[in-house]
């Protein structure tokens, strides 16, 4: 049996997200299909992530194990064949037996891109979030800092039923950047919640908004209620952007 490290992109407009659910299409229904078809077995796949619907990721890594004897070229050129335009698989290698896409992941980075003024961008539909207000680059970039370091970030995830979650997360950058009319933010580190990187960009547009103070992020921290964090960014903006091993 071998066991496959496969990194792959997608637009994830189409999709209920990542994780494979009833009477949704998502990306790994998809995958699996044509996965087991060039391998000629069912097989399922192991992904580094749950993105959510309509979330994009530039590198996804997912993990299979095979009894086919088929070369990595081989493996990544017949299931591009199979695949839908707007996933595609960008390599794959042989994986020692017990890697596992996501428990062997040692961090993640995030991008969150918005498309900053009045007018829309029809190049960028599904794929940037339309903020028309004027952006604060500087006030945006201070307040970003606060989130950088180890936390309890239990006020920036959504429950999402999962009772005694550990929500204890470790962030190691944070950068906000704006080039001409596109604003990126770009956050790394050990592990995410659920919707965590969306509410963080979320409050930090209530704080250019000045309906959230900078000062009161140490208190909304300390609270650990989601109610007093900000707005949860629309997911088109959110990509996964690379994944570390």
């Amino acid at each position: 049996m071998r066991n496959l490290k496969v990194m792959m992109s997608y637009r994830g407009t189409a999709y209920h997200g990542f994780q494979i659910q009833e009477n949704s299409r998502t990306v790994q229904e998809v995958v699996e299909q044509c996965v087991s078809k060039v391998l000629n077995e069912p097989v399922t796949i192991r992904g580094c992530s749950r993105t959510d619907t309509g979330v994009h990721a530039r590198q996804f890594c997912f993990s299979v194990q095979t009894n086919s004897q088929i070369s990595e070229k081989g493996f990544v050129r017949g299931v591009n064949g199979e695949l839908p335009a707007d996933i595609s698989i960008l390599s794959c290698e042989e994986a020692d037996p017990d890697f596992h896409a996501r428990f062997s992941c040692q961090g993640k980075e995030y991008v969150y891109l918005m498309h900053n003024s009045e007018s829309k961008d029809p190049f960028t539909q599904d794929l940037a979030y339309h903020y028309r207000r004027k952006f604060d680059l500087q006030l945006v970039q201070e307040t970003a800092n606060y989130f950088i370091g180890t936390k309890d970030f239990r006020a920036f995830c959504t429950d999402n039923g999962r009772i005694n979650t550990n929500t204890i997360r470790t962030v190691r950058s944070f950068t906000v950047q704006k080039q001409d009319e596109k604003i990126y933010f770009t956050i790394q580190g050990d592990g995410f919640l659920y919707h965590m990187v969306r509410i963080i960009v979320g409050t930090l547009i209530d704080v250019n908004e000045k309906k959230i103070l900078p000062q009161q992020l140490e208190q909304i921290f300390a609270s650990g209620d989601r109610l007093q964090a900000g707005r949860t960014a629309p997911a088109q903006g959110l990509y996964l952007n690379r994944v570390f091993y």
